[in-house]
């Protein structure tokens, strides 16, 4: 049985310094490839003994041992599977071909990405009172992101449902101190356009994140900011998605303040939930 395979197997069962250890072996493997077991030990704050515990923990002798099967993955990840990827009809052909797909969108997404419109969303964000995220289906995993980093700064943030009733009663409470954003793939739900164009006419503030320029939402938003087209809808998903999180990165700059010991605060809030009523 491979090292991280052994790692996941008794993952549940180590105490917290081998769950540490072990933790940084199946993320950080490439860098645990050329530390001896003293500097594995300093990286993480143990002793190097631990390190040696946790090695025969899981059959091996000792940490060289362990080494030696981890570089062989560093190996296999740096010569082999390279080899391999030259039929691009093998798995590792076919694997390599959609990262570089990825990575190109990706590029494209930051040469093109608009980064006034981005300062303006961002300026807009710290005024309103609270922020309403308008989905399409396939942005959904984007919009929960994007409410996961906002919560984290205290940004009155929420996700309308998309429901033609549910939007209405949305545009019908909302008002000029409220944020009306957008957020849309492949532009699958018209009525979502219809409703920033309705928010729009009565004064609220629109903004859409959307998967290429040409979509109808971004014809009704006050501020648009667009990842480059890309006929593949996973590839749109992943490019909006580094759009949230270069927003969120900006936001944290911004407005550091409001930032600082949210994520303690809610990681407090959550275990005393957890804790049982007297």
């Amino acid at each position: 049985m491979p090292y991280d395979s052994r790692i996941r197997s008794e993952r549940s069962k180590m105490s917290k310094s081998f769950a540490k250890l072990a933790d940084f072996l199946l993320d950080s493997y490439i860098e645990a490839a050329f530390m001896t077991a003293s500097e594995l030990a300093h990286t993480l704050n143990l002793d190097a003994a631990t390190v040696v515990r946790f090695s025969q923990y899981l059959g091996y002798d000792g940490f060289p041992e362990l080494q030696r099967e981890i570089r062989e993955r560093v190996k296999e990840d740096l010569l082999r599977r390279p080899a391999q990827a030259e039929n691009p009809k093998s798995i590792p052909g076919i694997a390599q071909a959609a990262m570089c797909e990825l990575a190109l969108a990706l590029e494209h997404t930051r040469i093109s990405l608009d980064t006034d419109s981005l300062e303006r969303l961002v300026e807009k964000m710290g005024q309103v009172r609270r922020i309403v995220v308008l989905p399409e289906g396939s942005a959904q995993p984007n919009a929960y992101s994007l409410v996961q980093y906002l919560e984290q700064g205290g940004f009155p943030v929420y996700i309308a449902r998309s429901g033609i009733v549910d939007l209405a009663r949305t545009i019908n409470t909302a008002g000029s101190n409220d944020l009306l954003l957008a957020m849309e793939v492949v532009g699958q739900s018209p009525y979502i356009t219809r409703a920033l164009c309705e928010a729009k006419s009565k004064g609220i503030p629109t903004a859409a994140i959307v998967g290429a320029a040409s979509l109808a939402s971004t014809r009704c938003a006050d501020i648009v900011i667009a990842a480059q087209a890309h006929l593949s809808p996973g590839v749109g998903i992943v490019s909006i998605e580094a759009i949230i999180y270069t927003l969120a990165q900006v936001l944290r700059q911004r407005y550091a303040d409001r930032f600082v010991g949210t994520e303690q605060s809610i990681a407090d809030l959550s275990a005393r939930i957890q804790q049982p009523l007297e």
